[in-house]
């Protein structure tokens, strides 16, 4: 779903940084779509960070649970006040009010937002359902 949210984002004039921990992900998607332009891949999470324009927003593509809360620690000291990360892993609502809590603690935007309509949705027009902290509009 990820790589056809990204096409559609594209496809709106959205600049696009990717990012994987199995890079050859990355490669292999850069390398398909390598006409693209607004597109670039990251190697390390560091280095997906530092492609983002300020104020950030990372969203995320993740198994909801432990692996959204792993993946906020990794990126928690790479951003800074007023980024926003925005959970597309259709997070239990109790878990996006503790994580809107948590970070906004840190000076940092929290979104839970649902996805719906798949693949097909993702490419051409996914439903989004999401809640956090209305600052993050």
């Amino acid at each position: 779903m990820g790589q056809n949210l990204v096409l559609n984002m594209l496809d709106h004039g959205f600049k696009v940084c990717v990012f994987n921990r199995t890079t050859s992900k990355v490669d292999d998607f850069l390398a398909k779509e390598k006409d693209r332009k607004n597109l670039c891949g990251a190697k390390t999470a560091a280095d997906f960070v530092s492609c983002l324009a300020k104020p950030r927003a990372v969203m995320l593509l993740v198994k909801a649970g432990k692996p959204v809360d792993d993946f906020i620690e990794i990126l928690l000291p790479l951003l800074e006040q007023g980024d926003t990360i925005i959970d597309g892993g259709n997070s239990e609502f109790a878990d996006t009010e503790r994580r809107c809590k948590y970070l906004g603690d840190k000076g940092l935007l929290y979104v839970g937002s649902g996805v719906s309509g798949g693949e097909e949705g993702a490419r051409y027009g996914p439903s989004l359902m999401p809640g956090g902290n209305p600052n993050a509009w």
